[in-house]
């Protein structure tokens, strides 16, 4: 089946339930946001495909905290351009979009296990912005980030997608935005992919398509797999989050299941 014919089994399914579906997108370098290519129609076109939430709460892989989970509270948060060495068009991007303080206020007691915290010094970072743009375009629907806690271990991640579960009925889209493999020291410009990033790649998609997410949260079980995939973790708890917020009522979707770079797995997937 097509990724169109997928999404649009997609929309009849949403069409009949009041829940919203929780959405990992891989989001690769920075220039997706600028170029017409794959990922970023793909992006538009699963954008015409979701219900326009009441709220957005994006876990995004460029907030990374230590000892907290913070959530950003501001009324108007700002674009924040993380990056470094791209062309200027890339720092003239925007996503005005309004924050959602309310919302956010109760995230934080809703995580208040996981010592959460409001914040009012982030916006949205490039994690954010570069995909919802393509998702919602005229930035209208409120949006606010929850970050990562780089101290906190992988099962408390997917315990926080478990917790946040419940703004599933009540209009907010959860969005993580990260990657199933991100090895930057690894990248290879037009190179094929290497056999470890393919490797973790499709063992993240069988475990997941098994409902085997306590496999993905062990590092033992992943053990030198995990750590070529991940040097570093802040883009792959993204993903944990998203997968403890589903449950065995959803159907899962995948999307963009490509190794770009040679070491960046774009696989991005739905559960709805």
């Amino acid at each position: 089946m097509t990724i169109s014919r997928q999404l649009q089994s997609l929309k009849d399914s949403l069409k009949t339930s009041d829940r919203l579906p929780v959405v990992f997108l891989g989001h690769g370098s920075p220039m997706n946001a600028i170029e017409d290519n794959a990922y970023s129609r793909s992006w538009a076109e699963l954008g015409r495909s979701l219900p326009r939430p009441q709220a957005i709460l994006v876990v995004s892989a460029h907030w990374m905290t230590r000892g907290s989970t913070l959530v950003n509270v501001t009324r108007r948060p700002e674009t924040i351009h993380d990056f470094y060495g791209f062309p200027q068009e890339l720092f003239e991007e925007r996503y005005p979009a309004p924050g959602a303080p309310d919302v956010a206020a109760e995230v934080v007691s809703i995580l208040a296990s996981h010592h959460a915290e409001g914040d009012e010094t982030w916006g949205l970072d490039h994690g954010a912005w570069s995909v919802l743009k393509f998702l919602y375009p005229e930035a209208d629907v409120p949006v606010f980030q929850l970050s990562i806690d780089m101290q906190a271990d992988l099962p408390e991640h997917v315990a926080i997608g478990r917790a946040l579960a419940e703004l599933r009925n009540r209009g907010v889209l959860i969005l993580g935005s990260g990657n199933v493999v991100h090895n930057l020291r690894a990248m290879r410009f037009g190179g094929t992919p290497h056999d470890w990033a393919e490797e973790f790649d499709t063992l993240f998609a069988d475990r997941l398509g098994a409902g085997d997410v306590a496999t993905l949260a062990d590092r033992g079980k992943l053990g030198t797999l995990l750590r070529m995939a991940h040097p570093s973790l802040d883009h792959y708890l993204p993903a944990l989050t998203v997968a403890g917020a589903a449950d065995d009522r959803d159907q899962l979707l995948f999307m963009n299941d490509a190794i770009d770079l040679s070491s960046v797995s774009m696989r991005s997937f739905i559960y709805y």
